[in-house]
């Protein structure tokens, strides 16, 4: 009876080309082997499932492969085929979790005196090593101070911070990162085309995320949902499997939150306990929303394009003001920590999102959902009448006042940020032409140039032609900048002038110290 080997097995690299996220820890070895600079101990640390292991192996190879000392190790020859079958007898791997005390390393040691029966030199790959006891470890530290030649160390560890210096300070450190989830989504997709299978973007998307930077994760909950679905991997099936929250409630609760929407944000709540989501669940996948949202405001390029999610992301960047999502994220935190002291989940999940809703800027949530009262139509009143339109282009630009009509206008979030760090270069009327700095060249996104001119549209009460192209000139960004260090030059100076502080200075020899001073 044949079984099925699982994919983390059947797929693990055993080669550096085949490594996915580790780049610079394979570059690094790569020159060693090249060059023939060999340490006599190495330590790979990372969290579980990022290739620490893994890479081990292939060191081990790359030492002992009968074509000699080499980066890419043959896979042919006995001593690559014994080890990747976990057969070669100059390879000894050994658990520290469950081998901690002296006398298991008081045998490896005694062991490594001997040369090597077959291999070129004799490997130990030490796993978890910060489990060893104190014993253990100060028995290591005297082979490592004077190791035979034929002998490599290779220690993997999750908890670095647990081993003693003095046997840190003896290894060749590495730290495998995390791996991002687009490269395992991308490897994901690889391994189902050569197994065969169909799989949902979506789907894998799912499963990288999950995964959390551990691609032995992801190879397992690949495994997982093959079976669950029975042949096609699809994207509702690996929902529920993993019990993941549907992005759509996380986007319509933030969609209620722009809106000020309170009943639409509740609607969203019921329509979550309806299905029995795991309400702890939607406020991390919430926070992580928020995360990526922050992230978009603060450093547009970093949002992947290959992100399924990315406009609507980048809209919801738009609507709101940095600082909202800020107090939005750490709501969802305290939220989350709270939720097993609420009477029921449902409570307190629908609780964290009414205190989002109330600490909102603007109007109430009672005042949002009041019905307006009717009122005779009547021409829309800009809050300040349009500048009079002049003969001349220069005296109608100087006339409208940009840095004023800019702090006027209805906008936030990214389509502000634009306002706010773009130059008014002409206005003739009907005609209004901005540059903006190449420094701030990212927030020329249509959707936020639109927003800006029917902001302006919407102040001066009639349609306008707006452009935005690069280039230097006098911002509101940079005006209010010049009068905040105005402001604190003048409080300075005050202070300055004050004549208890004058005397504390002249007789105490007291120092004023300008950074603590704050103009009222």
């Amino acid at each position: 009876m044949s079984t099925t080997q699982v994919l983390a097995r059947k797929w693990r690299p055993k080669r550096f080309s085949e490594l996915t996220g580790q780049e610079h820890v394979v570059k690094a070895l790569t020159n060693a082997l090249l060059q023939q600079r060999l340490h006599h101990a190495y330590l790979f640390t990372g969290t579980r499932g990022v290739g620490k292991t893994t890479v081990a192996r292939i060191l081990a190879k790359s030492l002992n492969c009968e074509t000699g000392i080499t980066a890419e190790p043959c896979g042919k020859c006995s001593a690559c085929i014994e080890i990747d079958n976990g057969r070669f007898v100059d390879l000894l791997e050994l658990d520290a979790a469950s081998n901690t005390g002296i006398d298991n390393m008081r045998e490896v040691l005694d062991n490594a005196q001997y040369l090597p029966t077959s291999g070129r030199f004799k490997v130990y790959i030490i796993d978890e090593v910060h489990m060893l006891s104190t014993k253990a470890f100060n028995s290591m530290l005297k082979t490592l101070e004077e190791p035979p030649e034929h002998v490599k160390f290779i220690l993997a560890t999750t908890d670095p911070q647990k081993i003693p210096v003095t046997v840190l300070s003896r290894c060749l450190q590495f730290n495998l990162k995390q791996i991002p989830a687009p490269l395992i989504q991308q490897h994901l997709s690889r391994v189902l085309a050569e197994e065969g299978i169909e799989g949902e973007q979506h789907a894998l998307s799912r499963i990288a995320a999950a995964a959390r930077g551990s691609m032995r994760d992801a190879l397992s909950l690949l495994d997982q949902a093959i079976a669950y679905s029975g042949g096609r991997i699809e994207d509702e099936t690996v929902r529920g499997m993993l019990g993941t929250i549907d992005r759509d409630y996380l986007f319509a609760i933030l969609d209620a939150l722009a809106d000020r929407d309170g009943a639409g944000l509740i609607s969203v709540a019921e329509s979550m306990e309806e299905r029995s989501l795991e309400f702890e669940l939607a406020l991390q996948d919430l926070c992580m929303l928020l995360h990526d949202i922050a992230l978009t405001q603060a450093v547009p390029k970093a949002l992947g394009e290959d992100r399924l999610d990315r406009d609507r992301i980048i809209d919801l960047a738009s609507r709101f003001d940095p600082e909202e999502i800020q107090l939005y994220y750490q709501i969802a935190i305290h939220g989350r920590n709270e939720i097993g002291y609420a009477p029921d989940e449902y409570s307190g999940f629908s609780m964290t999102l009414i205190r989002m809703l109330a600490f909102s800027p603007g109007k109430s949530p009672a005042e949002a959902d009041r019905p307006p009262v009717e009122k005779p139509a009547a021409a829309p009143v800009p809050d300040k009448a349009p500048s009079p339109v002049h003969e001349n282009d220069a005296a109608r630009t100087e006339a409208f006042d940009w840095v004023d009509v800019c702090s006027r206008l209805n906008l936030s979030g990214m389509a502000k940020m634009l306002a706010q760090h773009s130059a008014l270069q002409h206005f003739d009327g009907k005609k209004i032409e901005f540059s903006v700095p190449e420094e701030h060249k990212h927030l020329m996104e249509k959707v936020y140039q639109e927003r800006v001119g029917a902001a302006i549209a919407d102040y001066l009460g009639r349609a306008v032609d707006v452009s935005f192209s690069r280039g230097e000139g006098l911002t509101p960004a940079k005006v209010e900048i010049g009068q905040k260090r105005e402001r604190q030059m003048e409080a300075v100076a005050s202070i300055e002038q004050d004549p208890v502080v004058r005397n504390l200075v002249d007789n105490f020899d007291a120092k004023l110290i300008e950074s603590s001073i704050k103009p009222i």
